[in-house]
């Protein structure tokens, strides 16, 4: 049996979503200094539903493919939706990976957490700003 499936080898050759958003509306950033995998997503949204999402990983085969596939299952979703988002479903949509990997879905369920976080901060913030109109 392969080490690796061909959906975790497809997401590592092709990936998904590769770069950068510059007028990111949520920005989150994970790393793990044992393995030394870095990850960072950006998130574009509109209405609640994130219309565009792009990542920067820097780390092994499996990072890449588990923040590959992370994206295509969060796009077009609702926020809400998205943070319901598991590192077992990042793993499962991936075929699986080894024992010794699932450190990597963890940590591209945990940057689109941060994200998303960011997200709602920034919008917390923009809220509570009066409108520069009325002043």
């Amino acid at each position: 049996m392969p080490l690796y499936s061909e959906k975790v080898m497809d997401h590592f050759r092709n990936p998904r979503n590769v770069g950068v958003i510059e007028d990111a509306d949520g920005v989150g950033e994970v790393g793990n200094a044992k393995c030394g995998d870095i990850m960072k997503i950006y998130l574009k949204i509109d209405d609640d539903v994130i219309t565009d999402v792009k990542f920067e990983t820097f780390g092994c085969g499996s990072a890449i493919a588990s923040s590959s596939m992370a994206t295509e299952l969060i796009k077009g979703k609702p926020v809400a939706e998205a943070m319901e988002l598991t590192n077992k479903a990042v793993a499962e949509a991936l075929d699986g990976l080894p024992d010794y990997k699932m450190h990597c879905s963890v940590l591209a369920e945990e940057a689109i957490k941060n994200a998303l976080d960011d997200y709602y901060e920034k919008k917390a913030k923009k809220a509570g700003q009066p409108d520069k109109t009325e002043q």
